[in-house]
């Protein structure tokens, strides 16, 4: 940690708060909606210890510090603000239901036991500050200990934002792996194969309640809904590597930063399960229900900046999704694999394409911003790679642009982080490869409908969308009938044709007329 409360300061060169520099960059963009994806209170150097004799006084104190450095762009654009481990004073976090961690453990140890180590009114305060001006939950049941939720939907300009809460259900590793020896969720044991032996049964990531959620969100496309996006606390991959011969993240403050164009050789994909890379069924579970939204993820907490590509079953197959930098990086993260992707963009990096990470997990990597020496002062700040992210949705494209840009740069000259920008096109947050197709929607008299999917056999919607144009071939991943709904859901003008059979692209049409 780096709190002003520790023996020596550096106040000339350390102060990096109110972070005027980046707010100032941030509103150059002029954004039309903030997201701040967890770790507005760092408890370890913001700017000191956390004070557990009094800590609802020091999260406020900290929490204040927070609201005069960014209050400014927050009074004037709407934001979501959710909270992850350092905002509840951990430095990992697996809420396992919302339970209390066991008596008499601290540190690591009371972390790996899972749950919340203070309490519980205490962890519903830290909630209520920084979530309270959103929506309803979905279901607001509360967890363990009458713990509150807030997971929900916002829609904002046609924008339909699913906001999760990746800790809060999420099982702790420890006690369902015993053989991996986890300590501050890594595996000390060499012998141990995360791909092959971690994901086991009983582990969660969401939960069966946030799930549903997803499922229903994905398929709600009423009030003009155009787009679809995930915000959560981290990504659903482990974008990191280190030497092979650490066995942990601690090591990741002492290594050494590269210069420009220099590499980190003989370095592994890690495991680290406080990523959700971990566990991968309940992984992959989120990815299937976000694409049957079409849904892309902005996320944070990993503090290097990256932009992947999830797949399932292949690579590829599932959505694109930006993990931001962090405003002030303590820990800087980075991604050196041994081996060039698979598949890579000719004249890209060589840390760039298709990989496993250490969960065995497939993942797409198209850009990354490894701290590097940057020339930039104070080095302590921005040879870290610090920053921030921006995705720009065009409704009339269907398309988003997105960057991960440098906390120096100013963006009316300077460019983003190297690799950016990255544009995706909506419907490629859903590539499974198809086994068929249904016949070409045809829609007469109403402007960029919805259309959904449903496979009649499996009771399950595929997906939904809402068009850019009149014109759709419906693509399915079974051969039995399907029905397709198509018009504008929540009003008379939505209708279904079922029964429908699965051919070859174009083969046939069906013209839905609404005049």
């Amino acid at each position: 940690a780096e709190g002003v409360d520790q023996e020596w300061f550096d106040w000339e060169r350390w102060v990096w708060f109110p972070h005027g520099d980046i707010v100032g960059h941030v509103r150059a963009h002029d954004p039309d909606f903030l997201f701040f994806s967890g770790d507005q209170v760092y408890e370890g150097g913001s700017p000191t210890r956390a004070d557990f004799t009094e800590p609802y006084e020091d999260y406020l104190y900290k929490w204040y510090l927070w609201m005069w450095a960014f209050g400014e762009l927050t009074a004037e654009i709407p934001a979501v603000t959710i909270p992850d481990d350092h905002d509840v004073f951990h430095g990992n976090v697996w809420g396992a239901g919302g339970r209390a961690t066991p008596e008499g453990l601290t540190g690591a140890d009371a972390q790996d036991a899972g749950g919340y180590r203070l309490p519980a009114d205490w962890v519903n305060m830290v909630q209520r500050t920084q979530t309270s001006h959103l929506p309803a939950p979905y279901d607001p049941t509360p967890v363990e200990q009458e713990i509150g939720v807030y997971y929900t939907d916002i829609l904002y300009g046609g924008v339909s934002f699913a906001v999760l809460e990746d800790r809060k259900f999420k099982s702790a590793p420890k006690g369902l792996l015993p053989r991996a020896r986890v300590w501050n969720g890594w595996p000390l044991e060499r012998s141990f194969d995360a791909k092959r032996d971690a994901d086991v049964a009983g582990a969660e990531l969401l939960g069966p309640r946030q799930l549903a959620f997803l499922e229903d969100w994905a398929a709600d496309w009423r009030d003009g809904t155009w787009m679809k996006v995930v915000l959560s606390q981290t990504l659903f991959a482990n974008v990191a590597t280190l030497p092979d011969t650490a066995l942990t993240g601690s090591v990741i403050p002492s290594l050494p930063i590269l210069g420009p164009g220099e590499y980190a050789e003989g370095e592994r994909a890690v495991s680290d399960m406080d990523s959700n890379g971990w566990p991968q069924t309940g992984r992959n579970r989120a990815l299937r229900a976000m694409r049957k939204g079409f849904a892309l993820h902005l996320a944070g907490d990993q503090h290097l900046g990256s932009t992947v590509r999830y797949g399932i079953d292949a690579w590829g197959d599932a959505g694109y999704a930006l993990c931001v930098p962090s405003v002030a990086n303590f820990w800087p993260r980075r991604w050196y694999p041994a081996v060039p992707g698979g598949n890579r963009e000719p004249g890209a990096p060589r840390y760039t394409g298709d990989y496993e990470d250490g969960f065995g997990n497939k993942i797409t990597v198209l850009a990354v911003s490894n701290p590097t020496r940057s020339g930039k002062e104070p080095a302590r700040l921005h040879d870290r790679a610090p920053g921030y992210g921006i995705a720009r949705f065009d409704r009339r494209t269907r398309s988003v642009t997105m960057a991960a840009w440098p906390r120096w740069a100013d963006p009316a000259h300077d460019p983003p982080y190297a690799g950016w920008p990255v544009r995706v096109d909506q419907v490629d947050n859903y590539a499974r490869g198809a086994s068929g197709y249904l016949p070409t929607v045809r829609v007469i008299g109403l402007r960029e409908p919805v259309i959904q999917v449903v496979d009649e056999a499996a009771g399950e919607i595929v997906y939904t969308l809402r068009l850019a144009g009149a014109t759709f071939t419906p693509m399915v991943f079974a051969s039995g009938p399907h029905t397709v709904r198509i018009g504008e859901p929540g009003t008379p003008r939505w209708r279904a044709f079922a029964h429908l059979r699965p051919g070859v692209s174009g083969s046939d049409t069906l013209e839905v007329s609404f005049e």
